[in-house]
């Protein structure tokens, strides 16, 4: 999936007519033909026409008989080809797991015994749920149901709407259940999250010498989400992209002064600092010490 300069996200409230549940299909909307998120969650059925999903930074096949589960905040597109036929299926956290207080971006660290309905959300990029003939023919009937019910909407419907959904996401859990316990024993959500930060702290590393070089710059780059981005940074060591990024400046700066004669100002650009003032008062807060003073007290004089 190709990076943007800025991944667009959605919420409820722009693309569904019910702020907690909406299904509809490609005669309402086409589908999003570019890298895009959403602040809810996502279920898309495809009804005919093979087509491959890239969620996260992974391409997985898509054919007619898949289903694909798309947490919050999931960088994703899936290209349908012409004539393709599909359901699209966007709720809110709130309908789908009312009784767990979780921030969105906590989700993938939820185990599947607290709340096994995420199984299929958590491990989409390990996962095809390709179904047989038969679950895909229960599946297209739940949403059919789903789809009648959802366009008259009455008092006591939604919690109908609400057990269809979990008809369809239990069936899916039913057919592919010794895979998804697999991955979750393997603790696949952490290592898909490490994965993430790698690319996140090689793309800072190629990079570092760029001044423009932002929190969106490299979620996009990265195919995460700036909001994500930042969660996982104070979650696994505890810093912000800002505080990262100095860091790393500063520890190539000190390795350039040590083992380089190069002059200040070229080593203050080579380390992304377009301004040498700037550069020499940062690295004066950090170390005590102007970057020239620094230099000499190393080499003693």
């Amino acid at each position: 999936m190709q990076s943007s300069a800025r991944v667009p996200t959605f919420g409820m409230q722009q693309r569904s007519e019910h702020p907690d549940f909406y299904i509809r299909d490609e005669s309402v909307r086409k589908a999003e033909t570019a890298p895009h998120r959403h602040e809810y969650f996502q279920i898309q059925v495809n009804l005919g026409g093979d087509t491959v999903q890239h969620i996260g930074n992974v391409q997985r096949p898509f054919p007619t008989g898949a289903v694909a589960f798309i947490l919050p905040h999931r960088v994703h597109m899936i290209v349908h080809p012409r004539q393709a036929h599909f359901r699209v299926i966007n709720f809110s956290q709130a309908f789908l797991l009312p009784h767990l207080a979780c921030d969105p971006l906590d989700l993938e660290d939820v185990s599947i015994a607290q709340a096994p309905e995420l199984a299929p959300f958590r491990f989409q990029e390990h996962l095809d749920f390709i179904l047989d003939a038969a679950p895909f023919a229960q599946v297209c009937g739940l949403l059919e149901q789903m789809q009648a019910l959802d366009r008259a909407r009455q008092f006591g419907m939604r919690e109908s709407l609400k057990g269809l959904l979990l008809q369809l996401i239990g069936g899916v859990c039913s057919q592919f259940a010794e895979p998804l316990k697999t991955l979750a024993s393997g603790k696949a959500a952490q290592a898909s999250r490490r994965d993430a930060l790698k690319r996140m702290s090689e793309y800072v590393r190629k990079h570092l010498a760029d001044p423009d070089l932002d929190l969106k710059k490299v979620a996009s780059a990265t195919y995460l989400s700036p909001h994500y981005l930042t969660h996982w940074l104070r979650k696994e060591i505890g810093k912000s992209f800002s505080e990262l990024v100095l860091e790393r400046r500063m520890h190539q700066a000190r390795q350039l002064l040590e083992g380089s004669l190069k002059p200040v100002g070229e080593i203050a650009r080579q380390c992304g600092f377009a301004d040498e003032a700037y550069f020499s008062r940062r690295f004066r807060q950090l170390h005590g010490l102007p970057p020239g003073q620094y230099r000499r007290q190393l080499q003693g004089g």
